[in-house]
């Protein structure tokens, strides 16, 4: 049986036991409901509805619609969030070796050689001279 929660999102739920559709990949190695995972509920559904009351198939077909739906477009904010991540290390690395001004943290604007770049999960921070974790939104000139 399918129902749709407040802000409009798909919940399964079937003897009991109730599924969100989440971001995963096809086989649902991130821990929630993949594309596999939807299909063998799907025919769980199927195989257990009341024979007097059956439900209506192409809402099976529309929900596998939308399932799907869903994957392509975490799928896209992964490849869009990949590409920005390399697109700011590709952007670092043209930096390097060359004269920058930033913004320090006081707000003054400084200037410096960029000697240095180091990858880490927020981001590539630069260091200017001495000065280290430097990020690519202070830099406010190159030469």
């Amino acid at each position: 049986m399918t129902t749709t929660g407040i802000n409009g999102s798909s919940t399964l739920s079937t003897s009991g036991s109730t599924l969100t559709p989440s971001s995963t990949s096809a086989n649902g190695s991130a821990g929630g409901l993949g594309e596999n995972d939807f299909l063998k509920l799907m025919m769980d559904q199927l195989q257990n509805q009341d024979p007097l009351s059956p439900d209506d198939p192409t809402q099976y077909l529309s929900e596998l619609a939308q399932f799907s739906s869903l994957e392509q477009q975490n799928s896209i904010a992964s490849s869009a969030a990949s590409q920005a991540t390399q697109t700011a290390s590709s952007s670092a690395l043209s930096l390097l070796g060359h004269t920058v001004s930033y913004q320090d943290s006081s707000g003054a604007i400084q200037t410096g050689t960029v000697s240095k770049i180091d990858f880490s999960a927020s981001g590539p921070s630069l260091t200017v001279g001495s000065t280290s974790g430097i990020g690519l939104s202070s830099v406010t000139e190159a030469s």
